[in-house]
């Protein structure tokens, strides 16, 4: 066996890519990123982030190795979807407690019990990143966002993100272990990761609920 066969069938990062790829295309369908985006469909976007992730987050924290800690909380990203959300201060449309909830169900699919599963599942949220780019410079066409005030989650960590997916393969590559087993846990995660965030998602197209008008007296 030549050193690029054996490279191939022992690198991570592609067996991920296959696995997941068309979960990939589903939640892009689903989100409709590329796509004119309004204020409300916006924020329906962020509010799926912010549950999904203060969920996931610390799971994935105490998956991982405790060495491995401070290099992934500088990588965390539900505060800034947080800020965003504080920022805009939309209404309430009625999809906050549903999504809510939709968040909660998802993780019960999502097993997060190893190092390699927390690589796997972090491969989805970290590749997210540099889809997330592209929204930036669009809502601010649209709407006049910022980093600043409305785009923090979506611009991430700007032009360090480029960066920051090449070490976070690197790392992939050497802690998710190289064992058959541990390979496929963290497909399988990556596969559940992808699943859970669309379940979590599930509403972004209800309709709006109007809030209730008080009663007279």
């Amino acid at each position: 066996m030549t050193t690029t066969a054996a490279k191939i069938e022992t690198d991570l990062l592609p067996r991920l890519r296959r696995s997941t790829g068309p979960l990939h295309d589903d939640i892009e369908a689903l989100l409709h990123l590329e796509a004119p985006m309004p204020l409300r469909r916006y924020g329906r976007i962020l509010r799926g982030f912010h549950e999904f992730l203060q969920l996931w987050e610390p799971r994935v924290r105490q998956a991982l190795p405790e060495r491995l800690h401070p290099w992934f909380d500088a990588r965390v990203r539900s505060p800034f979807a947080a800020r965003d959300l504080t920022a805009l201060a939309l209404p309430e449309d009625g999809t906050h407690q549903t999504m809510h909830a939709s968040a909660l169900a998802a993780q019960q699919g999502l097993r997060l019990d190893s190092p390699a599963a927390a690589i796997g599942s972090l491969y989805v949220i970290e590749g997210s990143a540099l889809g997330g780019q592209v929204l930036t410079p669009k809502l601010l066409a649209a709407h006049g966002l910022t980093p600043e005030h409305g785009t923090a989650y979506f611009h991430g960590f700007g032009a360090r993100t480029g960066a920051m997916w090449r070490e976070f393969r690197e790392l992939a590559q050497a802690e998710a272990g190289t064992g058959e087993s541990e390979r496929s846990a963290a497909c399988d995660a990556a596969v559940a990761t992808f699943r859970a965030l669309i379940a979590t998602f599930g509403p972004i197209d209800a309709p709006t609920v109007a809030a209730s008008p008080p009663r007279s007296a």
